[in-house]
């Protein structure tokens, strides 16, 4: 045997491991030739967000914790650092690009506003690409500086499951490692989904995995889906002079607001998106000049098209990463429908010192906050003394597509599905920012919509926003809602002049009421 592990019960009921090892086999952590031992209060597996802040706060709560963290190359050959999606081929690449692609409308409309702009305009994606991976790389470095700062151990290996308390990590070379602790956090998160049925999908497609980490500018571009991660590459690949076409085979943004989704839509395809919706691609060829034509079937007509392509993008979905983990040597039970973990509300898995935190839970939001206060309370309950849960209703998101929809609670749908239509009141205005007026923008997607229960005071039950900077917008109203909000008291609210934000405070007119609810004046 390379090997031999003996479990020895240690004070305080951790679990210490003695592991003996001969040369290329299993080794201790503290990487001894000889033996090593490890012994962990807790042990996260997984760097992304969620996993971070809770080995942060176990840790700054006097606990012994371990992170182990490693990422798969994507099937395009793409590998980033510490810090999960969110910070490496998410939220943070994703809104730098989205602002790249703001300023180019800015630079448009800055001759309004007597900027003399040498035209045409050109954009550099190399330089803007370097400059966005840079950033990560700061990002990247600065996590490991706070594991370190937190004396949190730190394992860039592959982990899976021997038993209910210890896991096997299996570094790039080969060489591995056993680690043991009384609770472990799983927090694996997710990744793109490939449509592996469509011939020629996974050679020469491409996904968000990949999409920041482009040396060369993508070029003429078929995004292919309706998620918010489809429509948001899609913007920002239009906003920066680029040939975007998304491909849609039901409704775009489901789960949200499908008024405001429509907007969200109907704005981007005015601005230059093409869609081609009900359509379903079915294969993928490489062309001697190295462009990739794409057939597709149209839903409407049932006919077959095709079109010629620089990029095909694939944002479909995503799958949680839990199939390498070895769970069921854990006994942690998964959704058999997509792989994703069974929690309950302490975020507790089949498991009783077993947890799961962020996307690769079942019934979680797919949001990286929403994570991060999970991990947080999860730690402070474990070492804490805290009894506090995670509360997942009422969790703002914004969608950053050129036009930003931000919202928070029911949306229209969910409302009259929940209280029945009778009893929903939705108040709402279409309004023109006082910056789209000098330069001549249409703002006829700039849209507000308040649903709230019909009985008075009308408890607010969900806001939708549409225009500039709707995440700040959201943000400061997401307070007001989860502290339980009425509709008499955001009328009572002063707004502040001029902003888009304040045309919130001023929504008198109803859906029911039948009245125009184009804003006029200032």
């Amino acid at each position: 045997m390379a090997a031999m592990a003996m479990a020895q019960r240690g004070p305080g009921r951790r679990f210490r491991w003695q592991i003996w090892a001969s040369a290329g086999g299993v080794r201790g952590a503290a990487g001894g030739a000889a033996a090593g031992q490890q012994d962990y209060d807790l042990l996260v597996i997984g760097g992304g967000s969620g996993g971070l802040a809770c080995a942060k706060e176990a840790a700054q709560l006097g606990r012994k914790v371990a992170v182990v963290d490693y990422v798969e190359p994507s099937p395009r050959g793409t590998r980033w650092g510490l810090g999960g999606t969110c910070v490496n081929v998410g939220c943070i690449p994703k809104k730098l690009m989205h602002y790249a692609a703001l300023l180019g409308h800015m630079i448009q409309d800055a001759h309004h506003y007597g900027w003399e702009v040498a035209q045409p305009i050109q954009h550099d994606w190399k330089k803007m690409a370097e400059a966005v991976q840079n950033h990560v790389k700061s990002l990247n470095w600065g996590h490991r500086v706070q594991l370190q700062d937190r004396k949190v151990k730190y394992f860039n290996i592959k982990a899976s499951f021997v038993n209910q308390h210890t896991v096997r990590g299996i570094t790039k070379g080969g060489k591995e490692t056993l680690l043991s602790a009384e609770h472990i956090v799983i927090a694996t998160g997710g990744r793109p989904k490939y449509p592996t049925h469509i011939e020629g999908a996974l050679e020469y497609g491409i996904t968000s995995d990949d999409i920041f980490w482009l040396k060369e500018s993508p070029g003429k571009t078929l995004v292919v889906g309706a998620s918010y991660v489809a429509l948001e590459c899609a913007g920002f690949l239009t906003g920066i002079g680029l040939d975007t076409t998304v491909m849609m085979r039901s409704i775009p943004l489901r789960g949200f607001d499908q008024q405001m989704s429509s907007l969200v839509t109907d704005h981007m395809e005015s601005h230059g998106t093409r869609f081609l919706r009900g359509c379903t691609p079915s294969r993928v060829r490489k062309l001697p000049d190295g462009q990739l034509q794409v057939t597709w079937e149209d839903g409407i007509s049932g006919k077959e098209d095709t079109g010629t392509f620089d990029t095909v993008l694939w944002a479909i979905g995503r799958v949680p990463e839990t199939r390498s983990l070895n769970l069921e040597k854990a006994g942690v039970n998964t959704n058999p429908k997509n792989q994703k973990i069974l929690v309950d509300s302490q975020e507790a898995t089949s498991v009783p010192h077993i947890y799961a935190i962020g996307d690769v839970a079942e019934g979680r939001p797919e949001l990286t906050p929403t994570a991060i206060m999970a991990g947080k309370l999860l730690a402070q309950r474990l070492f804490g003394q805290s009894s506090d849960l995670m509360d997942y209703n009422n969790v703002p998101t914004t969608v950053f597509t050129p036009l930003e929809y931000g919202c928070v609670g029911l949306s229209e749908e969910e409302a009259v599905a929940r209280h029945g239509q009778e009893h929903v009141e939705v108040y709402h205005a279409y309004y023109k920012p006082l910056e789209f007026t000098v330069a001549e923008r249409d703002a006829s997607q700039c849209y507000i919509k308040m649903v709230c229960l019909r009985e008075p005071p009308q408890l607010v039950l969900g806001l939708h926003f549409l225009g500039p900077n709707a995440g700040e917008v959201t943000q400061g109203f997401a307070l007001g809602i989860k502290c339980g909000a009425s509709y008499a008291q955001v009328m009572r609210t002063v707004g502040i002049h001029p902003t888009c934000s304040e045309e919130v405070v001023k929504l008198r007119i109803s859906k029911r009421s039948g009245l125009d609810p184009t804003v006029t004046g200032c």
